[in-house]
C-alpha cells in the first residue's frame, strides 16, 4: 500500500461535472485512429500488458492503446482524478484506493455488466465490502496470494517436511538456523514488504468481523492485532542481518541464489525469483497458523473511466483482456490466480495452495481495509526496527481514530 493523497481534500467531489472532460492524449489521432490510455499499477506486469495491447491493436487496427505504468502509480492516478485527467481504462487493486476513487464518481458503474456473471462471487463481495457500497465499479481480474515460498532443495537436504502447525513452522526455522543457514530473508528497506507476512498473521488471528467492529468502535488494533504483531517479531528472530537495509529486489535475488530456505512474500515474487535463477526448485505452502486460510484478494481489477471520450473502445479493450485466452496469458506470466470461474492456475510451484482455493479457505488482505492515511506499511517498518508491539498498536489505534467515519 503506497502512501497517497486524500481524495476528499483535493476536491474530487467535483467529478460530477466532468462529462466531456477527457485527456488530450486519448483523443482521436491525426492518423484517424482512436487512442485510449490504459493506466495499470503493477510494474511487473507492464511487459505483459504491452504485449496484450499490441495483440489487441492488431485485431483492432483503428484503436491504439497507450499502456502507462508511472512510479507510485496509485498516487499518480489519484492526482489525475483530482485534475480531471482520467485514463480511459484503469488497472488497480481492490483496496482502499479503489474505494476512495469509486466513491468519488471516477469509475463507471458495472454492477449490471454481464462480465460479472463469470467472476467468482467472493471477489465481487470483497469489492463491495471494501468500498461499503452495493454497486461495483470494476471487474475483478486477477487474485494473488500470500504464502511461504520455500526452497525445495534446502528442505530436502535438511529433511524438513512442510509444516502444518505454528510449532512445526518455528521448529523448521530453528532447524535451518542450526544448520548455519538463514531461515527467512527480509527486505524491510521497502516498507511494504512487511505486509505479506503481517496480512496472513492478522487475517488468521484477528477474527472474521474485526474491521466491522473496528468501524463501530467496538474493538481496537491493540486487541485484534496483538497476536499478529508478536508473531511477526518471532519470525524476525530467524532472519538475517541488515533486514532493514535490503529491498524487495535484493530479496528476490538472494532467495533465488539459495541464501535463505524460506521467503515470506506474495506469489507475485516467484516470476522474479525464477528470472534470477531459472533452475531453482521452489514451492509454496499456507502459513500454518489458525485455520491456515490463504490471504487472497482482488490484486487487479479492470475499470473504465466514467468520463472517457471513447467508451466503446475502452469497453472493447476490457472485454479483450477478459477473454479466457488473454487472461490465461496474464496468469501464466504473472503467477496469479484467476478471479474468473473456470480458469485454473496450473503452475506446479503453486500446487501447495490449490487445496486452499478449492475448499474456499481464503480470506481478504487486511491492509485493503486500512485507509492510506493510517500508513500501515510505515508503522510496520517502525515495528521491525524498534520491536515495540505496544507502541505499534497504540499508534495504529491513534491514526485510525483520526480517519474513523462513524455515525
Amino acid at each position: 500500500m503506497k502512501k497517497s493523497i486524500s481524495l476528499v481534500a483535493t476536491g474530487m467531489i467535483a467529478l460530477s461535472v466532468l462529462a466531456g472532460c477527457g485527456s488530450k492524449e486519448t483523443s482521436g489521432g491525426s492518423n484517424g485512429k482512436v487512442k485510449i490510455e490504459f493506466l495499470e499499477y503493477k510494474s511487473e506486469a507492464k511487459g505483459t500488458f504491452s504485449e496484450l495491447a499490441k495483440k489487441f491493436e492488431k485485431e483492432n487496427p483503428n484503436i491504439d492503446v497507450i499502456v502507462t505504468n508511472p512510479p507510485d502509480s496509485v498516487t499518480v492516478l489519484k492526482t489525475r482524478v483530482a485534475k480531471r485527467d482520467l485514463p480511459d481504462v484503469i488497472g488497480m487493486g481492490g483496496d482502499v484506493s479503489y474505494a476512495e476513487i469509486s466513491k468519488a464518481g471516477a469509475l463507471k458503474d458495472v454492477s449490471k455488466d454481464s462480465a460479472l456473471n463469470d467472476i467468482q462471487p467472493a471477489y465481487i463481495d470483497m469489492l463491495k465490502d471494501i468500498s461499503k457500497q452495493d454497486k461495483v465499479y470494476g471487474i475483478p481480474y486477477a487474485a494473488n496470494a500470500n504464502a511461504v515460498i520455500y526452497n525445495k532443495t534446502i528442505f530436502k537436504e535438511l529433511g524438513i517436511e512442510v509444516p502444518t502447525t505454528w510449532e512445526e513452522f518455528i521448529a523448521a526455522a530453528e532447524k535451518v538456523k542450526a544448520a548455519g543457514k538463514i531461515p527467512f530473508y527480509f527486505t524491510f528497506k521497502d516498507a511494504w514488504t512487511a505486509l505479506p507476512a503481517y496480512n496472513v498473521l492478522a487475517a488468521n488471528t484477528q477474527g472474521d468481523d474485526f474491521f466491522k467492529k473496528l468501524d463501530k468502535g467496538d474493538t481496537k488494533f491493540a486487541e485484534g492485532h496483538k497476536e499478529a504483531a508478536e508473531k511477526l517479531l518471532t519470525l524476525l528472530e530467524f532472519g538475517h542481518k541488515d533486514q532493514n537495509g535490503k529491498a524487495y529486489n535484493d530479496g528476490n535475488v538472494a532467495f533465488a541464489k539459495g541464501e535463505s530456505a524460506m521467503y515470506l512474500q506474495g506469489i507475485w515474487a516467484i516470476p522474479e525469483i525464477k528470472k534470477a535463477n531459472p533452475n531453482i526448485e521452489v514451492g509454496v505452502f499456507p502459513y500454518p497458523i489458525g485455520d491456515s486460510k490463504v490471504v487472497s484478494g482482488v490484486d487487479l481489477l479492470l475499470a473504465q473511466s466514467a468520463t472517457t471520450e471513447h467508451p466503446k473502445e475502452a469497453k472493447k479493450f476490457i472485454e479483450f483482456l477478459l477473454s479466457d485466452e488473454n487472461m490465461k496469458e496474464y496468469l501464466t506470466q504473472q503467477n496469479a490466480f484467476s478471479a474468473k470461474t473456470g480458469i485454473v492456475q496450473e503452475a506446479p510451484e503453486l500446487e501447495g495452495l490449490k487445496a486452499s482455493f478449492e475448499k474456499g479457505a481464503v480470506v481478504d488482505f487486511p491492509d485493503h481495509y486500512v485507509p492510506t492515511a493510517v500508513a500501515l506499511e510505515k508503522q510496520l517498518q517502525v515495528l521491525t526496527q524498534k520491536k515495540d508491539v505496544n507502541q505499534y498498536l497504540k499508534t495504529l489505534d491513534t491514526e485510525w481514530e483520526k480517519v474513523a467515519n462513524r455515525k
